[in-house]
C-alpha cells in the first residue's frame, strides 16, 4: 500500500486535536485543512483528490461552497464518505449523496451527556425561574421575591420529542433524579423499544397537552421541519417549558414569540436557532423567561474528546472497508462498495 494514498479534509476546525492525533499514526492517510475563504486553487486539488470530507455540523459556520450539495460533488469525484463533527450534518445533502454513491456518517451518541445535562440544566432554571431572578436582582432596588415564585420538576412529566440517544439520557437523568413521568413521541421506535428507553410511547398532540416540559431532542430531516408551530404551541398548557436542544427550523420561531408573548406557555429554553448565531434584537431574546444558549449544549471539553476520537475511530474503520456504525444513508451501500472497490482495489464488508 502506497503512502498517502487516501486523502481526508476539513474546513476550518475539527472537534479536537485527538483527531489530527490518531489519523496521524496512519501513514496511509493524509490530511488536509482548508479555510472557509480558501482560494479555487488551493481548494481545487484537494477536492478532486479527497475520498473523505470531515465536515462541520454547524451550518452557518460554514462557507455555503464547502457545503456538501450537488455541486460540491461534482467537484469531488472520488469522494466516498461524508463523515459529520457532530451528531448533526444539517450542511450535508444526503439524497444527492445517496445518488452519488458518498456514504454519509455522523457521531450520534459522542455528545449525548453534554446536551442532556444542558437540557436539565434549562429545565431546573426555568422551571425556578433561576434567570429570571437573576435578571430582576441586577435591574431593580426592591426584588418582590414572591412574584418570582417558582415550581419544584420533581415528579412532573416531561415529554420528549424524540428518543434517540440525548432523548433517552434526558429521561434517565429525569426518572432518576426527579422521579418524572416521561412521555415520548419518536415514530421511528417501537412502544416497547421506547419503554426500554425510559418513555411511554404517545401520539405529538397527546405529548404536548399532557407534558409540564417538552424537550426536542430529534434530528432536522425534511419529515419534521417546522413540526412545532403555533398550532403546537396552542396544545400546550400555560405552566408548560418548551425546551429545545436539537436544531433550528424543528421550531416556529415567530410562533414561539407569539406564544410567549400571549402567555399561551410559561417560558422557553432555547439552544438552536434558524439563524446561528441568533442576532441580539431577536425577539425572543426580549423575554425574561427564555433562557439562551447559542449551540452550546454538546460542547464540552468531555464532549469534543469523545467526538473527535469517535469520527477518526469511525472514518479510518470505513477507509480499511468495514460498514460505519453511524450510517445516515444505509440505501447507498450497493453503490457506495462498486465505487469503493474501483477506488481501492478490494471490497469493503
Amino acid at each position: 500500500m502506497s503512502v498517502n494514498n487516501k486523502r481526508v479534509f476539513y474546513v476550518k476546525y475539527l472537534p479536537n486535536e485527538i483527531y489530527t492525533e490518531i489519523l496521524k499514526t496512519r501513514p496511509d492517510v493524509r490530511l488536509d485543512r482548508l479555510e472557509n475563504d480558501s482560494t479555487d486553487e488551493i481548494s481545487a486539488p484537494i477536492l478532486a483528490a479527497a475520498h473523505a470530507y470531515q465536515i462541520g455540523a454547524a451550518r452557518d459556520e460554514l462557507a455555503k461552497h464547502f457545503h456538501v450539495d450537488q455541486d460540491l460533488l461534482r467537484r469531488a469525484p472520488n469522494l466516498l464518505i461524508v463523515s459529520s463533527n457532530g451528531a448533526g450534518f444539517d450542511p450535508v445533502d444526503v439524497e444527492a449523496c445517496t445518488a452519488a454513491g458518498v456514504l454519509v456518517v455522523n457521531q450520534s451518541g459522542g455528545n449525548a451527556n453534554s446536551v442532556a445535562e444542558h437540557a436539565l440544566g434549562m429545565l431546573l432554571t426555568l422551571s425556578k425561574r433561576i434567570l429570571e431572578a437573576d435578571r430582576a436582582l441586577r435591574r431593580d432596588l426592591n426584588v418582590n421575591r414572591n412574584a418570582l415564585m417558582g415550581t419544584e420538576a420533581q415528579g412532573k412529566t416531561i415529554g420528549i420529542v424524540g428518543l434517540g440517544n440525548v432523548g433517552r439520557r434526558i429521561a434517565e437523568l429525569c426518572k432518576g433524579l426527579l422521579h418524572m413521568k416521561v412521555l415520548a413521541y419518536d415514530p421511528y421506535l417501537t412502544a416497547s423499544e421506547m419503554a426500554a428507553r425510559g418513555g411511554e410511547k404517545v401520539e405529538l398532540d397527546d405529548l404536548l397537552r399532557h407534558s409540564d416540559y417538552v424537550s426536542i431532542s430529534c434530528p432536522l430531516n425534511k419529515d419534521n421541519r417546522g413540526m412545532i408551530g403555533a398550532r403546537e404551541f396552542a396544545l400546550m398548557q400555560p405552566h408548560a417549558y418548551f425546551i429545545t436542544t436539537a436544531r433550528g427550523f424543528i421550531h416556529d420561531e415567530a410562533a414561539l414569540a407569539d406564544a410567549l408573548r400571549n402567555k399561551r406557555i410559561a417560558g422557553a429554553g432555547l439552544d438552536v436557532w434558524a439563524k446561528e448565531p441568533p442576532p441580539a434584537d431577536h425577539p425572543l431574546l426580549q423575554f425574561d423567561n427564555v433562557l439562551a444558549s447559542p449551540h452550546t449544549a454538546g460542547v464540552t471539553k468531555e464532549a469534543r474528546i469523545n467526538m473527535g476520537r469517535i469520527a477518526a475511530e469511525q472514518l479510518l474503520d470505513a477507509l480499511d472497508g468495514k460498514r460505519p456504525p453511524r450510517l445516515i444513508n444505509p440505501e447507498v451501500w450497493p453503490l457506495y462498495v462498486t465505487r469503493f472497490e474501483r477506488t481501492f482495489g478490494f471490497t469493503p464488508g
